[in-house]
């Protein structure tokens, strides 16, 4: 008998180095694999994860001269001048409106041009639309701020000639603080909603043709379809995207900000991005800047992982992770 639980036991317990091959001969039988793989685990590993090495100046008084290890330590000093500066609920005001502002705007428009290209028939219409609201995407940022400005300027902007000949008095949308979100956040939406539509369109492929026919029998109305049929599809993509796009709540992106932020709107456009900006390549705090784009990535993973858990008590099936 006890014979036999040795056996046993000696059966379940492998020697390390019986697992070392046993790991080494499933790569070599599956070195495809591994070379398939590989080019995106080293992009990741020399562009994200090498660089981090350099996080560490965040908490030292960073010196070129004397080089990221010959640099004195200074501990959490740049934190707490940051959080005790005038402009912290500034930045954070602003980068957070701006976020929340596209995201109430920007998140649910896509879904909405996604069922409404499901429901159209006509196939030139369906291509036409597509193409019309996909072509935007294709833009780059600086063309995009450039259109933005020539459009909306006060002496030859087209939209500001329109509604002056319409009879409506045109804000100052390029300098007035109070329009600058708005006008960010609705240009982001016209260039990005198209583009957005296709992993929507994509989840509505996989919606099985006969619980449409189900429907029509038992006499639902389109509506009444795309409500429980479409939308309930949906549901998984749209919480996987709602999550990613709450762990970049307080990413956003400066190039596009940069481009459109003068003296007079700085008001309502400095945010986190740029202010990292400035401080680092243009005033050359190093240290500085690297502590406050350190406490924007922490802030933004701590919203990931909370609202993963979040939807993971409520539909494990839906969560990240």
């Amino acid at each position: 008998m006890q014979d036999t639980k040795s056996i046993a036991a000696g059966s379940v317990i492998r020697e390390p180095g019986k697992v070392k091959r046993t790991v080494w001969k499933r790569i070599i039988l599956n070195w495809e694999l591994y070379v398939f793989i590989a080019p995106a685990f080293f992009y990741f590993l020399i562009f994200s994860y090498l660089p981090m090495y350099g996080i560490q100046i965040a908490f030292k008084n960073f010196i070129p001269s004397k080089g990221i290890l010959g640099s004195p330590w200074v501990g959490f000093d740049h934190f707490e001048r940051f959080f005790n500066s005038y402009y912290f609920w500034d930045l954070i005001w602003n980068t957070l409106s701006i976020s929340l502002y596209e995201l109430v705007i920007g998140f649910p428009i896509p879904i909405i041009l996604a069922l409404a290209f499901n429901e159209v028939k006509s196939g030139f219409f369906k291509k036409m639309a597509q193409t019309v609201t996909y072509a935007p995407h294709f833009i780059s940022v600086v063309v995009m701020a450039g259109m933005i400005i020539t459009f909306l300027s006060p002496t030859t902007g087209i939209v500001i000639h329109i509604m002056e000949w319409v009879g409506i008095q045109p804000p100052d949308f390029l300098t007035d603080p109070r329009w600058f979100k708005t006008m960010y956040v609705f240009s982001g939406v016209w260039q990005s909603a198209g583009w957005g539509t296709i992993i929507y369109l994509a989840a509505l492929s996989g919606v099985d043709p006969g619980l449409h026919e189900a429907a029509i029998i038992d006499g639902a109305s389109r509506f009444q379809r795309v409500r429980h049929i479409n939308i309930p599809v949906l549901v998984p993509t749209m919480t996987i995207l709602l999550i990613l796009n709450m762990g970049s709540l307080l990413g956003v992106g400066f190039e596009k900000i940069l481009l459109l932020q003068n003296p007079l709107n700085m008001e309502s456009s400095d945010v986190i991005s740029t202010f990292v900006y400035r401080s680092g390549l243009v005033n050359a705090q190093y240290s500085f800047s690297t502590a406050i784009g350190l406490f924007n990535s922490l802030v933004n993973a701590i919203l990931l992982i909370a609202v993963n858990q979040m939807v993971r008590r409520t539909s494990e099936s839906n969560s990240l992770w």
